[in-house]
């Protein structure tokens, strides 16, 4: 198989710029451009914090386990949701709720290996038994506006070993909610009283029994209510804010609670008196690297780990491009690839990709091949593009460029100056 011209596996880096490994010259570097601060898994698993500008080399696999670095690329967004490590902050107040509450557990370290994670008791009254934030400082919903909030849970004992997220009832009449099992990671149960296209949960193991739950829901009534909202919950199948008596030994850990638009739960995004922002990644390389790209053929070439995610029709994202030409990788949805030859879009509707995919395009005069995890896939509508002049490599999660996809991890790129056979392409993208 021939050698790439531009090849990057995320590894080395400095502030604004990701190094590739070819070519040697340093012309296919990509410069990084994230103007806040954010979040990754470190090599050790734990959440932490890194400046702005520095590319995120993510070692969060699936199962809470540490995997290989990926290059993490997300959009801007904002957690709404107030002192999101200290339940007792701006969030409902004691017994009045159900609960009682003790911060910086002595029980277990938080997913950040500090000791702030929340201990969340029943009371013994039979009543519903939730914690919410922004009980004085209210959030301000916008109807038709999709939200997902998530956070970080370790079993307990009793109650404690199963939670349900679900959001205030004045802004959400369709009354969704969701069960988790904080023991085996399972979705028990996602439901309401009425339809939501848009109603998800989702379940992430982070290792050391830590699991992060989130759930998605659409907003039907413009106006202020409390942002994120845990329940106990006594049984698997239990509907909507159940009420019980609660046995006050029992527990649950809580940690890293968040509120933010969309429909997936980006990384934790640390707040304390005020909501917080972390700005989009947007990581290019144009310009001398046109001399990588094969002009009238050649290969793109993408490994990605973990599931894509994203609904919207126009969320392309990565894309090896010029002003009229492009190849492009989006989602149609969750874990379903959108390719993107000169604005033809195609959906691959399987391999499924939860656990990442393959995936590479080979162009030339005659059209677009593409291969997924050593399948080749018509391309209905972009295989007979003609791609020429391609100058730049682009991952863009800025707003500026669009409504993108929401998430994803690399673990490496490659481009190619000729186009490679169906042979060569079947065997790069075989997992």
């Amino acid at each position: 198989m021939p050698t790439p011209s531009l090849l990057i596996v995320p590894a080395r880096f400095k502030s604004g710029k990701l190094y590739s490994q070819l070519p040697t010259s340093g012309a296919g570097d990509f410069t990084v451009t994230r103007a806040t601060n954010a979040t990754r898994v470190n090599a050790s698993g734990l959440i932490e914090s890194v400046a702005s500008g520095i590319p995120r080399l993510d070692y969060f696999a699936s199962g809470g386990t540490v995997g290989c670095p990926a290059l993490l690329v997300e959009p801007s967004a904002q957690n709404l949701v107030f002192h999101s490590s200290d339940w007792t902050s701006n969030w409902n107040a004691g017994s009045a709720s159900g609960t009682t509450i003790v911060t910086n557990s002595a029980i277990s370290l938080a997913p950040d290996g500090t000791a702030t994670a929340n201990e969340i008791y029943p009371t013994s009254g039979n009543t519903n038994h939730v914690r919410t934030s922004n009980s004085t400082t209210a959030v301000t919903y916008v109807s038709g506006t999709v939200y997902t909030q998530s956070a970080f849970f370790k079993a307990g004992i009793g109650v404690g070993m199963q939670v349900q997220l679900q959001g205030p009832a004045a802004r959400f009449a369709q009354l969704g909610y969701a069960n988790f099992d904080l023991i085996n990671g399972l979705v028990f149960v996602v439901s309401g009283t009425t339809a939501d296209t848009n109603r998800a949960a989702r379940i992430e193991s982070y290792g050391n029994g830590w699991y992060r739950c989130s759930y998605t829901a659409t907003c039907t009534s413009a106006g202020t209510g409390v942002g994120f909202a845990a329940t106990l919950i006594a049984a698997s199948g239990d509907t909507r804010l159940p009420s019980f008596s609660g046995t006050v030994t029992d527990y649950l850990l809580g940690w890293g609670a968040q509120l933010e638009t969309g429909s997936v739960a980006t990384s934790y995004i640390p707040t304390t008196t005020a909501a917080v922002t972390r700005n989009a990644d947007v990581i290019s390389v144009s310009g001398a690297v046109s001399g990588a790209i094969g002009q009238t053929s050649g290969t793109f070439y993408l490994d990605i780990a973990y599931a894509l995610r994203g609904t919207s029709t126009g969320n392309r994202w990565l894309e090896l491009s010029s002003a009229t030409n492009n190849i492009g990788l989006a989602v149609a949805g969750t874990d379903l690839v959108r390719s993107i030859v000169n604005g033809q879009s195609d959906i691959l509707t399987t391999p499924s990709t939860a656990l990442g995919i393959k995936i590479a395009w080979g162009y030339d005069g005659s059209g677009v091949v593409l291969f997924v995890n050593g399948t080749q896939y018509t391309l209905t509508n972009g295989g007979a593009q003609v791609i020429t002049s391609l100058d730049k490599v682009l991952i863009d999660m800025s707003s500026t460029a669009g409504t993108r996809m929401a998430y994803a991890r690399i673990r490496a790129a490659a481009l190619y100056t000729t186009r490679l056979t169906n042979a060569e392409l079947a065997a790069l993208t075989s997992l």
